[in-house]
């Protein structure tokens, strides 16, 4: 083989398309790309947005069809920002593919990505939302009968030292110099300033403070001890599948009881929705969660609508009901049930799927920390986050993993398999050269690897069967 040699620096004037690089492009986004073009979503994504649009003049923008393909790569590749999602549509082929990009087009910057989901509203993205849950509907995938709810906290794109008091407008700085020097020291150091302020009582009430970038953004305490102004994640999941139902944004310092009246509306309406084109649509009738979301009054309202709490109840003493005596029926009948077989079984059931579904739109998914700012943008977010999510379990029926990384994790499997079976082989295996043996175990694991890439390339399109 000869040397090769580094070549003239001057591009040539005129490339051929069949000289142009090309990627074979990656099994899993093949397959999510048969999927979607399977059920017309360019063409309806492109009928919603349509009146955001001017109908003849102007420059051509970012196609709705490839907007909503490129916060789906940010969920598949556990992206957070924009930025890095334009990032990674220009430095992979097999995303270019996707994305339905050419290599002699041009990537969307990440200017124009953020301008597209300010010019597209809410709505249209609960649409696109609504639109995969059909598609889990039509798989058998998407039961609506009972459903799990719990919340988590989201890391706001805003800092506490820019806070400011609501009826003064100043900063938390020139707060405890005021204090400062209404006490007596009239030039407070920076340790002066922090002993004092460690001093007070209830020093960041929501009350008070605000973020004037962000006022969406609520100071509480993080998972890990922190405080911080963070925002209030909740999902409705489907007990039956795991498919996410309804995702709701909220303020960070409002209760569980306040919040589970909006996110169980809104499964109710998804689900509804979703079975729109069913003959006989199965509505919402259990709804199961942790003690934080116990109250008399959440009791209450579940009964009067005819669903079936699973709430665990927390622990306070002797109940005294003659201040609410409506209250009581339904507060016993939830005990009732969560005391039973059935209600304990669907109490280890929500813990399952409600964590995972957190696991995989925050924390690998990339939006554990937003860099959106207002309830409406992260909402638009983390609904085409959610559609990810369920697209992935749709394809897990099909290929038998739901991300990206899941099936390049294949290799480790199959070479731990392959592992196990040398540990546990006969002996006339392992008594060959261990050269030998290396040798077979490698052309054993190549021929398994090659079958699960071609057989999930080459799997059927999800239908209605799958």
């Amino acid at each position: 083989m000869a040397m090769g040699t580094r070549e003239n620096d001057q591009p040539p004037l005129w490339v051929a398309t069949s000289d142009l690089p090309s990627s074979p492009g990656h099994p899993f986004y093949t397959r999510l790309t048969a999927i979607l073009d399977a059920a017309g979503f360019d063409r309806f994504v492109e009928d919603q947005c349509r009146r955001f649009y001017a109908p003849v003049m102007g420059r051509p923008s970012l196609a709705p069809g490839r907007y909503f393909r490129l916060l789906l790569i940010g969920y598949f590749e556990g992206i957070d920002a924009e930025r890095g999602i334009a990032w990674r549509a220009a430095d992979s082929l097999a995303v270019r593919t996707f994305l339905r990009l050419g290599l002699e087009e041009g990537t969307p910057d990440h200017s124009t990505i953020s301008r597209t989901r300010r010019l597209i509203d809410l709505e249209t993205h609960r649409a696109v939302f609504t639109w995969v849950q059909e598609r889990l509907v039509g798989a058998g995938l998407l039961k609506g009968r009972t459903i799990a709810i719990d919340a988590t906290t989201l890391e706001a794109n805003a800092a506490m030292r820019s806070i400011v008091r609501r009826d003064t407008g100043e900063s938390y700085q020139a707060f405890l110099t005021r204090l400062a020097d209404a006490s007596g020291i009239k030039t407070p150091t920076r340790e002066a300033l922090a002993r004092l302020d460690r001093k007070r009582k209830k020093k960041t009430s929501n009350k008070d403070w605000t973020n004037p970038h962000d006022p969406d953004a609520k100071v509480t305490k993080m998972k890990d001890g922190r405080t911080h102004l963070a925002h209030k994640a909740e999902h409705a999941v489907d007990l039956d599948t795991g498919a996410i139902v309804a995702v709701t944004v909220q303020g960070a310092d409002e209760g569980d009881t306040t919040t589970i009246r909006e996110t169980a509306t809104a499964a109710a309406e998804q689900i509804e929705d979703a079975q729109a084109d069913v003959d006989k649509p199965q509505p919402l009738e259990e709804i199961i969660a942790d003690k934080g979301y116990h109250s008399n009054q959440s009791m209450v309202d579940l009964d009067a609508v005819d669903i079936r709490s699973y709430i665990a109840e927390p622990d306070r003493g002797r109940r005294d009901w003659s201040k609410q005596p409506e209250a009581q029926a339904p507060v016993y009948r939830n005990r009732r049930r969560i005391r039973g077989a059935r209600g304990r079984r669907l109490m280890r059931q929500r813990g399952e799927r409600i964590e995972r579904s957190f696991a995989h739109l925050y924390d690998t998914g990339g939006m554990r920390r937003t860099h959106l700012r207002g309830h409406e943008n992260i909402l638009k977010r983390l609904l085409i986050h959610a559609g990810g999510f369920n697209l992935g379990l749709l394809i897990r029926s099909i290929l038998g993993v739901g991300t990206p990384r899941g099936l390049q994790g294949r290799l480790a499997a199959v070479i731990a398999t392959v592992l196990a079976l040398i540990a546990v082989a006969p002996r006339r295996f392992t008594s060959l050269h261990p050269i030998r043996r290396v040798v077979m175990a490698m052309r054993g694991l190549v021929t398994i690897q090659t079958t699960l890439v071609v057989n999930s390339s080459a799997a059927p399109t999800c239908t209605t069967g799958c």
